[in-house]
């Protein structure tokens, strides 16, 4: 298998799927939106969520989860995890989902690195949150093998109420192609951790395969599910997740073809550019309804896709705060119409400035 992989993609040729998609920067002082600073000196604050009430629940890779309630950032952390808890490369504590039902069972649902006997593994538990602190109260899915790279981590409820999880590759790329691992996947279980029934594949939480470093979910108003993913060597993609699709790593990546498997294309890749796309969100309302905002790590810029009607196609690209604000790792859109998009320029790859990490809001004018 190792060599058989090696083999394909020392002979495969790049290709470039938006050439002639059209291309705009636009500087955040053309923005119809006022940005604030709601947040500083975080560290690394990986996904965020947001309350009915509106208040506002992040993490913090170092392993702390955190909550700005009425305007203010509590100091004191709800929870910070300890040993076995281990924050290493990439891994450490990543993904945040409310409940749908928070308001009335405190449940918080996250993602964490650990280690045991000498390894590394990712997992989702719940917390419940309770007098200004949470705790531990279930593990929904255990033992997704992590590494020092490519954990995914991101974690979405989705329109069906299922619990949707990226994992990594954990730099072993042929897990990616193994049904039976969970690493290189996008899995989906209940809320409880069990398996849905109408999974694609029998007793299993695998929802997708074929996946690098998958680090955004997120849904249009048709339900359509889009993914960011971190390519080898640029030909960074954001898909759109189908049940029981093969999204080709590490046989392909962008648009190349192999005859042996059928893969599933990207909507869109970066071809020899870098984005590192992360955290994603479908703007349902305002002024740039309608519009796909991916953050990107390297390319420290949001991505906004407008799309056709039916969500397939990329019509046009914009690049939002090219260079503003450095490494932008999470975006997401409250219930309100606000935009928060978090950075990570302390996660060891960017240039912090004093007041990193930060969190924005964006207003309308």
């Amino acid at each position: 298998m190792k060599k058989m992989i090696k083999n394909i993609l020392s002979n495969i040729m790049p290709h470039n799927n938006f050439s002639n998609v059209k291309i705009k920067s636009i500087k955040s002082r053309q923005f119809p939106y006022e940005i604030e600073i709601i947040a500083t000196n975080l560290y690394v604050p990986w996904a965020i969520d947001i309350s009915d009430d509106g208040n506002i629940y992040f993490t913090e890779r170092s392993g702390s989860v955190r909550v700005i309630k009425d305007g203010k950032l509590n100091p004191k952390p709800l929870i910070k995890f300890t040993s076995p808890f281990i924050t290493q490369g990439e891994g450490g504590l990543m993904g945040i989902a409310l409940d749908p039902n928070f308001s009335q069972n405190n449940y918080i649902y996250v993602m964490y690195s650990y280690r045991e006997n000498n390894k590394i593994y990712n997992q989702v538990v719940r917390l419940i949150e309770e007098n200004n602190s949470a705790y531990i109260d279930k593990v929904l899915i255990d033992k997704i093998l992590g590494g020092r790279i490519h954990n995914g981590g991101r974690i979405k409820i989705g329109p069906d109420k299922k619990l949707y999880i990226t994992t990594g590759d954990a730099g072993n790329p042929e897990l990616a192609q193994d049904i039976k691992s969970k690493a290189g996947k996008i899995l989906r279980i209940e809320l409880d951790g069990s398996i849905p029934n109408d999974n694609p594949f029998a007793n299993s939480p695998v929802y997708s395969l074929g996946h690098r470093n998958p680090q955004g979910l997120a849904w249009n108003l048709e339900n359509v599910l889009y993914s960011s993913e971190h390519g080898q060597s640029a030909h960074d993609e954001i898909n759109i997740i189908y049940p029981g699709k093969n999204y080709g790593w590490p046989i392909v990546q962008g648009d190349e073809n192999f005859s042996e498997i059928t893969v599933q294309k990207p909507l869109i890749h970066s071809g020899e550019n870098t984005w590192a796309p992360s955290g994603i969100a479908f703007v349902n309302q305002g002024p740039w309804e309608g519009k796909l905002l991916v953050t990107n790590l390297r390319g420290q810029q949001i991505l906004a896709l407008t799309l056709n009607e039916e969500g397939t196609l990329v019509k046009n690209l914009e690049l939002l705060f090219k260079n503003e604000y450095g490494r932008l790792r999470e975006v997401i859109q409250g219930k309100d119409g606000l935009i928060y998009i978090a950075t990570s320029n302390r996660d060891g790859r960017g240039n912090p400035d004093e007041t990193d990490d930060k969190i924005l809001r964006l207003t309308l004018k």
